[in-house]
């Protein structure tokens, strides 16, 4: 019987570790409840530069709690359920775009291999465009190259410690709202 729950505690401090190598720094954010979101997936432009006042949360981009990606901007918005900025900050783009519109967050992956062969963390999937999964991600070794334009890939990277925030804020069914 000894045997049995030395071998369990052993487990469960496995397992502990394991899921703690893969948390965000902040692991006090709870959960939140968002409602359904209308889907939207085709190919678009895509991001070109960024353009004047990018710390401003663009106009057309909803209300209450939600993720706004500006595609032009290459900039993401968390919006707390006040409708207040909790962080912003710049992403590096994929090669494959969704068309401005209102998703959920549809899966989530504490740590994967990136389409690149990059090690990523902290990978939250939204959309589907041409095949290609859409996702935030944050690079490991914390590197945000710009994606070989000859491939598709839908990652849209960011720095770890906004990975970490993206991670803590945007939970399975949370609104991304996207922006030209």
């Amino acid at each position: 019987m000894a045997g049995l729950t030395a071998v369990a505690v052993v487990a469960v401090c496995f397992l502990a570790y394991q899921a703690s190598a893969s948390a965000p720094a902040d692991v006090s954010a709870q959960p939140r409840a968002t409602g359904p979101a209308k889907p939207s997936a085709a190919s678009s432009g895509g991001p070109k530069r960024p353009s004047g006042n990018s710390a401003a949360v663009p106009a057309q981009s909803g209300t209450g709690e939600r993720v706004v990606y500006a595609l032009d901007d290459r900039r993401v918005w968390l919006i707390d359920e006040k409708g207040r900025t909790s962080r912003t900050f710049t992403v590096m783009p994929s090669t494959v775009h969704p068309e401005p519109g209102t998703y959920s967050v549809t899966s989530r992956a504490g740590s994967v291999p990136g389409s690149d062969g990059v090690r990523i963390e902290h990978v939250v999937r939204f959309a589907t465009v041409q095949n290609v999964t859409v996702g935030f991600s944050a690079a490991v070794d914390g590197s945000t190259p710009s994606p070989d334009p000859s491939k598709k890939t839908g990652g849209i990277r960011m720095q770890r410690a906004d990975g970490d925030a993206m991670w803590a804020f945007a939970v399975i069914g949370a609104k991304i709202v996207v922006v030209a």
